[in-house]
């Protein structure tokens, strides 16, 4: 494996020596993290330091109106957390160990949905959406908080919402990469008519995964659910990477599409 030499000096004492650290000349995959409404970079802390031991490079955020900002989240508009997004995505595919063609989004319902816009902006090479919202298009720049008073967002989630119809779909119905999507079986604000929305746009995905949390609401709230997620996320993330390493294809299954590894069996989507 090639490697890269740097000199470096030392502080002891009064003065400095020299040494040379030597890294493997080799960029590592990129992971972007984004939070939902009304959570924070905190929730994925954990689970971007595991996946961070797969050999990858990973990314929290805090979006605008939460967090250290959350004074904002009365005048935040979906326009303002995108644009949190890009900047983020940005510095993450600008880091030097990075390999910016590898980079992996995971987003959690609004930050799901923000996570779909996104892979017609910038390249992405894996999408995991976990119970990914649904917004109409309208009223785009309006404070996000006002949408659950302007549109029957209810109603807008419960039937199947063409692709064309809705731009996070739209950019899922562009995707070619591998799209994991996980839905809770108890979720009462996000429906599963939304998730089959997210499914049937996923036309040209490389492959498709499709998971449901048994017994888990839409915001986890039972820490088997948690570690329901994390396995699911951490074990898709590995079969990914490592596949993409190792040259792997994906194949056709009964059920859809999964992802073969040379020495294992397909995971069925």
């Amino acid at each position: 494996m090639p490697t890269h030499d740097q000199k470096i000096g030392i502080a002891v004492d009064d003065g400095h020596i020299a040494g040379t650290i030597v890294t493997p000349a080799v960029l590592v995959p990129g992971v972007l993290f984004v939070h939902g409404w009304g959570g924070s970079q905190e929730q994925y802390l954990a689970r971007a330091r595991e996946i961070a031991a797969l050999g990858c490079v990973c990314l929290t955020f805090d979006l605008r109106g939460h967090a250290g900002t959350r004074p904002q989240q009365e005048t935040v508009s979906r326009e303002n957390n995108l644009r949190d997004v890009l900047a983020a995505y940005d510095v993450l595919a600008g880091h030097r160990n990075v390999d910016p063609s590898a980079i992996a989004v995971v987003g959690s319902s609004y930050g799901g949905y923000l996570a779909a816009i996104l892979t017609a902006m910038r390249p992405i090479k894996w999408l995991a959406l976990r119970v990914p919202a649904l917004y109409m298009d309208s009223d785009w720049e309006t404070p996000k908080r006002q949408l659950h008073r302007d549109q029957d967002l209810s109603a807008y989630r419960q039937r199947l919402v063409p692709a064309a119809e809705n731009r996070a779909l739209r950019g899922c119905a562009a995707f070619h990469g591998d799209v994991l999507v996980i839905e809770s079986e108890r979720d009462h604000v996000i429906p599963h008519a939304a998730i089959a929305s997210y499914l049937e746009a996923c036309t040209h995905a490389h492959s498709l995964t499709y998971r449901v949390i048994e017994g888990a609401d839409h915001g986890l709230s039972e820490e088997s659910s948690q570690r329901a997620y994390t396995s699911l996320l951490v074990n898709w993330l590995t079969e990914m990477i490592f596949g993409a390493r190792m040259g792997a294809a994906p194949v056709q299954t009964a059920s859809g599409y999964g992802f073969s590894m040379p020495q294992g069996p397909a995971r069925a989507g």
